[in-house]
């Protein structure tokens, strides 16, 4: 099984993406979109959030309720991601051993948090003249 998306832009630094029968725009700018890397961060939060949910019910809180994550991405000089923060609040009544708990069983289950490593380099090809 695989997970495809197809990019494209016809001009500038905005770029439409399909994905199955779903279209979003991401522009690099900010301007006509979300740029990509408050994109990466929307994608990680709620990619982050079925994992604490299950990490949850794992570890005995069977209810989280609703869940909020504020995602912070401090930049470097470069204007390239240098560290990501969660600021999570839940509903459920969780004590901070439990949470500790569920947050790490997260970080464990959620396939974004696993994406983002090294050795996930995209292999890519380029042809000229294709249009």
């Amino acid at each position: 099984m695989s997970k495809q998306a197809t990019t494209i832009s016809e001009e500038g630094f905005s770029a439409t993406n399909e994905i199955r029968d779903f279209e979003t725009t991401i522009d690099s700018n900010g301007e006509e979109g979300p740029d990509t890397l408050e994109t990466l961060l929307a994608a990680y939060g709620s990619c982050y959030v079925p994992a604490l949910r299950v990490g949850g019910q794992q570890r005995g809180v069977d209810e989280l309720g609703k869940i909020q994550i504020d995602t912070d991405g401090e930049l470097n000089d470069d204007d390239k991601l240098e560290s990501i923060s969660f600021d999570i609040q839940v509903e459920a009544d969780v004590d901070d051993e439990t949470g500790e708990e569920i947050l790490e069983r997260a970080f464990e289950l959620c396939k974004v948090h696993d994406a983002l490593k090294d050795s996930l380099h995209a292999d890519a090809s380029i042809d000229g003249d294709a249009f």
